[in-house]
């Protein structure tokens, strides 16, 4: 199977301006997931689709880029715009759809998703972090009773999906435009894995989170 993955990227962000470009320790925020991609068994290609080129000098190396159109880097841009148009113009048989605000994702967590899509029967995987606490929705208990207090070690987890992958086979993009399918395997990321840096302070606590878990930084 035919294996590209792709990271949009846009460098007119605006809630951490330049966040792309911006050094995250000795590098590029970019270029974490780019170069842990990169290294990713049963890849054939990783892009990077940007509207400015002003991106290719720090692309690691093995990363190719696409020029996407400028008309996509509209804060009224809708993610599904941007699948669409990337995979009208590279064609494969499973995508794998990233983001630079998840820096910390391991090789290993890659591989066994695309491992679980290519060898056994899921069409698409996602990462997610396992919540296994009492939570609400709609104002009412989702995973517990009022009247029957369970333990947190039995209680029924709930699995809040990450944005730091997607992956799935074209024909449950290409015909439901659908990022997941309808049999996805749900990849668990822990804490460091999960860390989506959307706001200044979540780029600041990456940084710490660096200093603290001594990330190498080559």
């Amino acid at each position: 199977m035919k294996t590209v993955a792709f990271v949009p990227i846009r460098l007119n962000s605006k809630r951490v301006v330049g966040k792309n470009l911006k050094n995250l320790g000795n590098k590029p925020l970019m270029c974490y997931v780019l170069e842990t991609l990169a290294k990713v068994s049963g890849v054939d290609d990783v892009y990077v689709y940007c509207s400015s080129e002003d991106v290719i000098p720090y692309l690691p190396e093995g990363v190719k880029y696409l020029k996407r159109p400028e008309f996509l880097d509209s804060d009224e841009t809708l993610g599904k715009e941007i699948y669409e148009e990337f995979t009208k113009t590279i064609d494969a048989d499973v995508y794998i759809l990233a983001h630079t605000t998840s820096p910390f994702l391991k090789i290993e967590t890659f591989e066994n998703a695309l491992n679980k899509i290519k060898n056994e029967d899921f069409d698409s995987a996602f990462s997610a972090e396992k919540v296994q606490t009492f939570t609400w929705f709609g104002g009412k208990p989702l995973n517990y009773d009022l009247k029957e207090i369970p333990r947190t070690q039995t209680i029924e987890p709930i699995y809040v999906e990450t944005s730091a992958f997607f992956m799935f086979k074209k024909d449950v993009w290409k015909v439901h435009k659908q990022r997941i399918g309808f049999n996805p395997y749900i990849a668990l990321v822990d804490k460091i894995e999960g860390v989506d840096i959307d706001w200044p302070e979540d780029f600041e606590f990456a940084e710490k989170i660096l200093e603290s878990y001594k990330v190498n930084l080559k």
